[in-house]
């Protein structure tokens, strides 16, 4: 396994990390997975086996189920030889204060989140989303004092803009409070649109990327085939399209050059398509989520091997997105003025 730094900090954490969406399976989640315990010591047992050492959840996974689960899977005696990163923001109760970042949330799920992972400190905790209604200073001064009190280890940003997050920088600075080290950043053959502005902010800020549904909701697992129904037990349950926007006819045109490198590989679909984000800028880490331990092993073999240079030349030309402004006019001088703009 290949470790890489977070962003700037000394935390060191391996460059696939496991992702529990899957785990729990409250009724709104059953089509994205329903891990229990057992299966769950399982899928870790094979992650530390093979040098994963992140874990990746979110209170708001199955309303707090995923992070019992995974809380039971580590266990106590195994907990200091892994990291645990868990998210704040979503809805997790009737009261008005029971979504967001405001300080009186994050305080009250920070501490039900110490509690159902049955541990008394959080590796990275992490804003899940932007909230517009609440000052960032309140939600900044709220983390770092999670921080002083030993609750949190370090602290990171998800779904945030970069003006966002370049926003929270600014005022973690000017404040002295703890910064973000990190985005969780959604990241894919299939979903490039980060590359415009958020991976650029990543590399001049030194702020490590971690990236969620690398496989596009399964989309890029091998299973979907053109012509073919999906298969039986698929994420994509309708209405998905409004969450994930995917055009079915790039997708099959991306898949064709994976099936293509692949066999000549040896290797499956979804290896080849970590193994593309893994060599993209700025990626510490790219969270797999898995249903079974056969899917988690097969994911597992991404590392240790890279895409040719010609090989990632194929998949970047087959999966480019139109440049929006002002990128388009940027790439122009790429080579000499503007390096951090994706070619």
């Amino acid at each position: 396994m290949e470790y890489r730094f977070l962003g700037k900090s000394g935390l060191q954490v391996s460059a696939l990390s496991l992702g529990t969406w899957t785990f729990g399976g409250s009724e709104d989640t059953q089509h994205i997975g329903k891990t229990q315990v057992a299966e769950a010591r399982e899928l870790v047992d094979i992650c530390i086996e093979a040098g994963v050492n992140l874990f990746d959840t979110a209170d708001e996974y199955s309303l707090g189920q995923a992070e019992t689960v995974l809380g039971q899977a580590i266990g106590k005696e195994r907990r200091d030889k892994v990291l645990i990163a868990t998210k704040v923001f979503f809805q997790m109760g009737p009261e008005i204060h029971d979504i967001g970042l405001s300080r009186r949330h994050i305080i009250k799920a920070c501490e039900e989140s110490l509690k159902r992972l049955n541990t008394d400190y959080i590796d990275l905790y992490q804003a899940h989303c932007f909230d517009a209604l609440t000052p960032l200073e309140e939600t900044l001064e709220a983390f770092d004092q999670l921080i002083r009190d030993g609750k949190v280890r370090y602290i990171g940003s998800s779904n945030f803009t970069a003006w966002q997050s370049m926003k929270a920088k600014s005022i973690a600075a000017k404040k002295g409070y703890q910064s973000f080290i990190s985005q969780q950043v959604y990241y894919s053959l299939l979903g490039r649109d980060l590359e415009m502005e958020l991976i650029p902010f990543a590399v001049d800020q030194k702020i490590g990327s971690l990236i969620w549904s690398p496989l596009a909701f399964g989309l890029l697992s091998g299973k979907y085939k053109r012509g073919t129904p999906p298969p039986a037990e698929t994420r994509l349950v309708p209405g998905a399209e409004s969450f994930l926007p995917i055009d079915m006819e790039r997708f099959y045109t991306i898949q064709d050059v994976l099936e293509k490198i692949a066999a000549a590989r040896a290797k499956t679909v979804p290896q080849v398509a970590l193994n593309w984000l893994l060599q993209r800028p700025a990626v510490s880490s790219v969270i797999i989520g898995a249903r079974n331990a056969q899917q988690l092993r097969d994911n597992l073999g991404a590392v240790g091997w890279h895409l040719t240079v010609d090989e990632m030349k194929q998949l970047d030309a087959v999966s480019r997105i139109p440049d929006t402004y002002p990128s388009w006019l940027q790439r122009r001088f790429a080579s000499d003025r503007n390096p951090m703009v994706i070619v």
